[in-house]
């Protein structure tokens, strides 16, 4: 702490005291300018601009860093003594001076220079510094470290931050040192600087973004379309509404469309606050330019019709093996992307060949059987709706009064016939029965959607079979009523079946299931419940938490990167024409279907625990590991979350307690409470008024939440993101919308179903165009970046000076090791049909490590892709 006595002589005048300071210069490669480029905002065409890029790689930081020690400027600022006003002295203004290009532990493209600092006898022990940029382009500070301080040892500054030019801002840019204080145990010469930083990043809610900004405002989902290129580009305002509420985003302050004063003008560059753009050099970069370039230039070559139908599987699977040749048109348009040519692998010879996806490494064909199907609700890339089946028949929640009667059609005497001689009753009481149900996130919807595409709502109701497997029994397949909503479902059920044309509507009825389970994936589960969900807290935590706060310091490692990859699914995947609408069955329904969706999202039930128990699929046992017995025990998704789960909870317990040791000390901690107050009442304004929301108001409520918090931006996002391509790039096994229905006896289409029946799936599930676009995504979204950094790993061993903490986080470390060793042997054991089933796929997406690429494992920190 900061009451160490200064020692007499070490602040004589003319004693200096020696600093390193670590930044990385600007350069091309930074995301921003890419994307410019990409979109045409520098100037210049983009094959053009990204011919440029070869040369520019690998080369060193240009002449800049001869000018950085003439043009960057510190000031110390003490945290022991003060000045008149009572704030810490600001010490004389020191310009850096020695270049260190070989010093150890020197991170890719950074470069230290040596500093030092004139002290006064009476200026104490530095807590801050300001720093100033003369130089009229940015650059990256990284840390600044002030060596041997007698008495104190060394003091170390995170700041990962851009820096502008001094002129861009109303006040100067600070820094604290790496300690930790509750508001009402700040140095007192701090305090002062601690809540002005805190105002300047709050800012003022006026006027428009710039680039330079580390402003941190809400706003509702008013940019996903563009009312002013005509209706149909239009789409409705998420958030602000009881029709269409919606989590916040971050403010950009652009101007409103000219047609609809409430929609923002889109733009190609989104504002987020600069410090949220992904990291220097970062692998990332390039892969989220890839989704743009996609949008940008892929997406409408493919879907120009230029691609014929897939004709059979057999072509389906040459994707991989041999690839698809590209017209030279598309080729050359493909070509000048250096992350397309990584990402797709164009061969030289204008050929497009996908890497294969793991779900068809062992067999081509096990994805088509029923055990496959039910086990990947339980060990698949969405393994988070399945529930047990606890009222007969399947009710709706859906007003009477708009949709008339949805109940399910299904009876006893469908489930019976497959029930390996249990009955109905005994397979219901004995919590054997589950379902995945998406009628009513759908049927609101679907007479709208099925006018330029053909799908149904559907109900699958499975049994839990002696062998611990999962068997469907029967899929209900449901359409609007001809006559109008308020006349109800017009329903059918469908069996299990092995043989003729019957076995074909089967295996086109699991594809419906499918088709609603990957958009209720990719809309709800993966977008809604961890991108957006999270975004409030980001900008709440930034609002109202120093970073000299202890809650900072817990969860800022679970933010990185989120706003930023958010800001680009705005532009790119979730805006009107953008690649989810071209390539899902809701087409421009999409985002909307998931705001009905957040309607009925709770806080509390994000945690895995409760979570488990709100779907019936865990009761409270203190007798059974993590204080639950699970209804099915081989539940590779919720046995290893769950331990993935204890160890994070208890890794905040343990941090947590560091700090507060009573609930007074929770209740009076002022920038706390302004953190929960904002993140409910703004942040998840829509919901504010819930019952469930935790009040904060003790260590318990505050470690729970926090845990919630960071499981929602680690664990969760990569249970439900990182196998996406190796199961959802075999388009057969993820389709991702569907085209007609199951033709009626008598027509030639249904004749099909038994004469050609890979025909028959081929021509309902999505087309190759859009396949193409899916792939391409997926394969994007489903990479580790080079410098992704894992639960358990921090980037900096100085991001806190308190040895307990580092103590505890090292533990944490240690229980996720074992744990993966865990969930390694879990896989080697044959008895757990479903840690692998017949594709013969281990459940590896929750080991907490990766490599770099498409691993189909590994726990990144926060929502980075």
């Amino acid at each position: 702490m900061f009451s160490v006595p200064v020692v007499g002589g070490l602040f004589n005048k003319g004693h200096k005291v020696k600093g390193t300071v670590v930044l990385m210069g600007k350069n091309v490669l930074d995301l921003n300018e890419i994307t410019a480029v990409a979109s045409g905002g520098v100037g210049g065409a983009v094959g053009g601009a990204l011919g440029t890029l070869t040369g520019i790689l690998g080369s060193a930081v240009d002449g800049a860093t001869s000018i950085f020690s003439q043009s960057i400027a510190l000031q110390l600022i003490s945290a022991t003594k003060t000045d008149g006003q009572g704030n810490g002295k600001v010490g004389k203004q020191t310009y850096l001076q020695k270049h260190l290009p070989t010093l150890p532990n020197l991170g890719a493209a950074q470069d230290a220079f040596d500093i030092y600092f004139e002290w006064d006898d009476d200026f104490g022990i530095p807590g801050a510094f300001y720093i100033k940029n003369f130089m009229q382009v940015e650059f990256f500070l990284v840390s600044v470290t002030l060596e041997d301080i007698p008495n104190h040892g060394s003091i170390h500054f995170d700041c990962k931050s851009w820096i502008y030019n001094a002129k861009k801002y109303k006040n100067d840019r600070i820094f604290f040192v790496n300690q930790t204080f509750l508001p009402s145990e700040t140095p007192a010469a701090l305090v002062k600087y601690r809540e002005e930083e805190l105002q300047n990043l709050r800012g003022d809610g006026k006027g428009e973004r710039k680039e330079w900004d580390r402003i941190y405002d809400y706003d509702v989902y008013n940019d996903l379309g563009n009312p002013d290129a005509g209706a149909k580009s239009a789409r409705p305002v998420l958030g602000g509404s009881s029709s269409h509420p919606y989590p916040r985003r971050g403010r950009t302050g652009r101007k409103a469309t000219r047609k609809d004063p409430k929609s923002e003008t889109p733009s190609s560059s989104v504002y987020v606050p600069r410090d949220e753009n992904f990291g220097h050099l970062k692998s990332s970069d390039f892969l989220t330019y890839g989704i743009k370039s996609i949008s940008q230039t892929l997406l409408p070559t493919f879907t120009s019709k230029i691609f014929t139908e897939f004709n059979s599987f057999d072509e389906v699977r040459s994707l991989y093996d041999g690839g698809i040749r590209l017209p030279t048109d598309v080729f050359s348009k493909i070509s000048p992307l250096p992350v397309l040519k990584e990402i797709l692998r164009t061969d030289g010879e204008q050929v497009l060949k996908f890497p294969p996806p793991k779900v068809i490494t062992v067999s081509k064909s096990a994805w088509m059987t029923d055990e496959e199907f039910g086990r990947e609700m339980l060990a698949g890339v969405n393994p988070c709706v399945i529930r047990r089946l606890q009222e007969f028949p399947p009710q709706s929640a859906l007003d009477a009064a708009i949709y008339g009667d949805q109940a399910s059609t299904i009876t006893k005497e469908h489930l019976e016939v497959n029930l390996e001689g249990v009955t109905f009753e005994q397979a219901l009481s004995g919590q054997r029965l589950f379902i995945l149900d998406y009628h009513d996130a759908f049927i609101p919807y679907l007479r709208k959607i099925n006018e330029f595409a053909k799908s149904y709502a559907t109900r699958t109701i499975l049994f839990l079979k002696d062998d611990g497997t999962l068997k469907p029994l029967v899929i209900e397949l449901s359409l609007p009523h001809p006559d109008g909503d308020q006349f109800g479902a017009d329903s059918k059920v469908v069996l299990p079946a092995t043989e003729g044309a019957e076995s074909t509507i089967w295996l086109l009825a699991k594809a419906y299931v499918i088709v609603n389970d990957s958009c209720y994936h990719q809309l709800m589960s993966h977008w809604l419940n961890t991108h957006a969900a999270m975004e409030p807290f980001i900008i709440a935590t930034n609002r109202h938490l120093s970073v000299l706060h202890p809650i900072y310091k817990l969860l800022y490692p679970h933010y990185r990167d989120t706003m930023n990859i958010n800001a680009l699914a705005r532009s790119s995947l979730i805006n009107a024409g953008g690649i989810i609408e071209q390539t899902f069955l809701p087409g421009p329904y999409s985002v909307e279907i998931s705001s009905a969706v957040y309607k009925n999202w709770v806080f509390p039930d994000q945690a895995l625990p409760a979570d488990l128990i709100k779907r019936g699929l865990a009761s409270e046992d203190s007798s059974s590991p993590h204080g639950l017995r699970l209804v099915i025990e081989d539940y590779p998704y919720a046995v290893d979350g769950l331990e993935i789960w204890d160890a994070i909870k208890t890794w905040v317990r343990d941090y947590v307690s560091l700090y507060y040791t009573t609930n007074e000390a929770v209740q009076k901690d002022s920038e706390l409470q302004a953190w929960w107050k904002d993140v409910v009442e703004n942040g998840h304004a829509d919901l504010k008024d819930k019952p469930w929301w935790p009040k904060l108001q003790t260590i318990d409520e505050l470690i729970q939440s926090s845990s919630t918090i960071i499981w929602i931006g680690s664990a969760l996002h990569a249970a439900v993101n990182f196998g996406q391509y190796p199961y959802g790039g075999y388009i057969l096994n993820r389709p991702t919308l569907s085209r007609r229905l199951i033709p009626e006896k008598g027509t030639p289409e249904y004749d099909e179903l038994g004469t050609n029946p890979q025909k028959s799936y081929l021509r309902t599930i999505t087309a190759k165009s859009e396949a193409l676009v899916d792939l391409s995504v997926i394969e994007i979204l489903s990479r580790h970046a080079s410098d992704e950094i894992y639960l358990g790993q921090r980037d900096n061993p100085n991001w806190t000076s308190d040895t307990r903490a580092l103590q505890a986080f090292k533990k944490f470390g240690t229980t996720l090791a074992e744990i993966e060793q865990n969930i390694t042997r879990r896989n080697n054991d044959s008895s757990q049909r479903n840690r692998t089933g017949p594709v013969e796929l281990p459940y590896t997406l929750l080991l907490p490590t990766s490599k770099e690429g498409l691993t189909f494992r590994g726990i990144p920190n926060s929502i980075s892709i």
